[in-house]
């Protein structure tokens, strides 16, 4: 006996098709902020470039992408934090505290690599009592990161209120050496740090812990629905743990590259207000302070959207360094109110 499937009614397609072109313009509603910070580093690059010349130069490209190495290896930890609906204000204070213990240690007679390890560890330990406080004892990341904030700062500065510098021909200077990539006329070469390419790896360890691990899906799902994830079976609580630990530890290698940047000089008052420049080119890179929505590429976009800005400043002279911030706060506020926007019509 055969029997004989009907076609599905064209009654049925219609619906189906919208709701795909509904996901799809979901998706990409939510890249708009990514694009537009993209736009915006690229309209900026080129009016620099237009406006005091020598901006696409391969030496300035390697002054802008060295010098904010740092604050990228940081923006990186922050978009995982946020992206879980958290916020981490301590990355700063524990820049300067690594940092500073780091370079004590050495002097001390510590092994210089090992005196790296301790460094990302100290830091991934201030994480760890963050994530902790916040998953196990209820309270906010705010409250708990700040707490964090003022007992790594406070710890810097009982370690030292003046100045250390390592010793000459430490390990951890090896991360400054200069690399000729390229060779050009007169200053115009391309030189690069290993401390930038430590960032590169942190942006691909990032993306791929992300986009292609389960626990990059839960980081989604805690920040987009903290509930629905748990019902799902997803490790919400070892998750959130996990994420203020990667936080904390990329704080301390932030403090690596930036201690051999410097030239092994450490001081208590490094890292003021670095988790704000963090935050800022997180959210002008397109990751949702609400969480559930972001990318981390983004947040590399966002840095340097900070670096040019900072670089036009520099080169202008006219403006005064002070407006830096106030022109970061209008930017900053700007993709805020589009990120709003988005979610309101999202929600329609």
């Amino acid at each position: 006996m055969s029997t004989t499937v009907s076609p599905p009614s064209h009654g049925t397609e219609a619906p189906v098709r919208g709701l795909a072109i509904s996901r799809m313009w979901g998706r990409s509603q939510s890249a708009i902020p990514t694009f537009a910070a993209v736009i915006l580093l690229v309209a900026m690059l080129v009016y620099a470039e237009f406006a005091y010349g020598r901006v696409f130069h391969a030496g300035t490209m390697s002054s802008l992408l060295v010098s904010f190495a740092p604050t990228i290896i940081l923006a990186v930890g922050m978009t995982i934090v946020i992206l879980s609906g958290g916020i981490d204000l301590s990355v700063g204070a524990v820049v300067a505290f690594t940092s500073v213990s780091g370079v004590m240690l050495t002097n001390a007679g510590v092994n210089g690599w090992l005196a790296i390890v301790l460094m990302i560890a100290f830091g991934a330990l201030f994480g760890l009592v963050s994530g902790v406080l916040i998953q196990y004892f209820n309270v906010q990341p705010f409250i708990a990161t700040l707490a964090m904030m003022f007992l790594a700062r406070g710890l810097a500065s009982i370690l030292s209120t003046v100045p250390v510098q390592v010793a000459d021909g430490s390990p951890i200077l090896v991360l400054a050496t200069d690399f000729k990539l390229y060779d050009g006329p007169k200053t115009n070469d391309l030189i690069l740090t290993p401390g930038f390419f430590i960032a590169v790896l942190v942006v691909i360890a990032a993306f791929f812990l992300l986009h292609r691990t389960r626990t990059g899906r839960t980081v989604y799902g805690i920040g987009g629905a903290e509930n629905s994830a748990q019902l799902m079976g997803l490790p919400v609580a070892r998750t959130r743990v996990i994420i203020y630990v990667i936080s904390g530890a990329l704080a301390g290698l932030a403090a690596v590259v930036y201690t051999a940047e410097v030239g092994g000089k450490a001081q208590n008052v490094t890292g003021i207000g670095w988790e704000l420049d963090a935050i800022a080119a997180v959210v002008i890179g397109g990751t949702l302070l609400t969480g559930g929505a972001g990318y981390v590429l983004g947040s590399v976009v966002g840095s340097l959207v900070l670096a040019t800005l900072a670089m036009i400043i520099t080169k202008d002279g006219s403006i005064r360094p002070e407006y830096l911030t106030i022109i970061t706060g209008g930017i900053l506020l700007a993709f805020v109110l589009l990120q709003r926007v988005l979610t309101a019509r999202r929600r329609k």
